[in-house]
């Protein structure tokens, strides 16, 4: 099967897959626990098959990856082939994202190509705070290129991360890598990259904004806070400049599509706008079509 866009509700461009169903966490114990805490998580995390139910019963779609940061965390990431084989076996409601470590340099290169041209992986995930890097360091330049030139998309977290939240040092997670305005300067040298900046980008909302509405290849997702905490600025601009540029996205499992879309309800959104942000602008970023 594959997706069928014209009955879907909504297409989620933001879930984690945190556990390969054998014991094996996406993130070291102490960090798990925090995000959890952090978000008041009640639960355990699925696992793909269980997360590919619970999107078909909403008639929802999802976009899903995993962070890989083995370099800064020593932490074995979750195959990003066992994700693209989940999101094959469920292809009518599972998007495939891949993460790769930006430090691995050449073999990062590799990979990227392997996992589009062999494996279906329709864009890459990058955590800056959590991997440790600027998102502008020429370093990772190759990797973006390579991102580019397979025509598919790239997604960053930005702002506070609910990651090593509370823990002593914050758990060396370093906030200052997420930034989004470091983000402009990979938009002006990669302009045919898609990018998506994830989630609301506190305390840098501004910049966000800013970058989206400056550059034709930047896009937001809502991802990682309920709608009735959002900014006043990100919903006005989401209302009018930015209402083909912004995307649905919960960060499943720490928030839910059910409480999101509950609160998204009841958001002063033009009901213009609510279908492109539920689904039309993720089928136009994401090339879906």
């Amino acid at each position: 099967m594959s997706l069928d866009l014209d009955n879907l509700v909504a297409i989620d461009v933001h879930t984690h897959a945190e556990t390969d169903g054998c014991g094996h966490y996406s993130l070291p114990d102490d960090l798990r626990a925090g995000a959890e805490k952090y978000f008041g998580a009640q639960s355990g995390p699925p696992t793909l098959d269980q997360m590919a139910d619970y999107y078909r019963e909403r008639r929802m779609a999802a976009v899903v990856f995993t962070v890989d940061a083995e370099a800064a965390l020593g932490h074995r990431r979750l195959s990003n082939d066992d994700i693209a084989d989940a999101a094959a076996r469920h292809s009518d409601v599972l998007i495939p994202f891949a993460s790769i470590d930006p430090a691995k340099g050449k073999t990062a290169l590799t990979e990227a190509r392997r996992l589009v041209t062999e494996h279906g992986v329709r864009g890459f995930k990058f955590h800056p705070s959590v991997q440790a890097f600027w998102p502008d360091d020429h370093s990772v330049y190759p990797l973006y290129e390579v991102i580019s030139e397979l025509g598919v998309p790239a997604l960053f977290h930005s702002g506070q991360t609910g990651i090593g939240s509370g823990l002593r040092g914050g758990g060396g997670i370093r906030l200052k890598y997420s930034n989004p305005l470091a983000l402009d300067d990979v938009a002006v040298d990669f302009p045919d990259l898609t990018i998506i900046i994830a989630h609301p980008s506190f305390p840098w909302q501004d910049e966000a904004l800013a970058v989206a509405t400056h550059k034709p290849n930047v896009y937001i997702d809502l991802s990682g806070w309920s709608p009735k905490y959002f900014p006043p600025q990100l919903v006005r601009y989401a209302n009018t400049l930015l209402k083909r540029k912004v995307l649905f996205g919960t960060d499943f499992p720490l928030l839910s599509p059910d409480r999101w879309m509950k609160d998204f309800d009841i958001l002063d959104i033009k009901d213009e706008v609510r279908p492109l942000i539920l689904r039309e602008n993720a089928i136009a970023a994401l090339g879906l079509r």
